[in-house]
């Protein structure tokens, strides 16, 4: 599968800002990726060394929408937690000016 397939785009809150200065990174993937393809477009787009991935699928929660207020539903979705040897960074996460 193409790395621009497999990552989706990067999670950023306040945990996975607190968790990037240990070196665990957080994306959305696609929900058919493995482990295995996950680290490989990582470590192909970013240039770093994977060490491990962590795993989960969340399901999408029930809103209400409209005038009528009608439930629907947001859609499912896997998230990815991805731990970088020690020394290595991805940019896009970096806080500062």
């Amino acid at each position: 599968m193409n790395p621009y397939q497999v990552i989706k785009r990067p999670i950023i809150t306040e945990k996975s800002t607190a968790q990037a200065s240990q070196g665990k990174y957080t994306f959305e993937v696609d929900k058919k990726a493995a482990k295995g393809e996950i680290k490989r477009a990582v470590e192909e787009l970013f240039g770093v060394k994977v060490l491990g991935v962590r795993t989960a699928n969340i399901r999408g929660k029930e809103v209400r929408v409209g005038r009528r207020r009608t439930l629907s539903k947001r859609s499912d979705w896997k998230k990815a937690v991805v731990t970088l040897k020690e020394g290595d960074k991805i940019d896009i996460f970096e806080v500062g000016g």
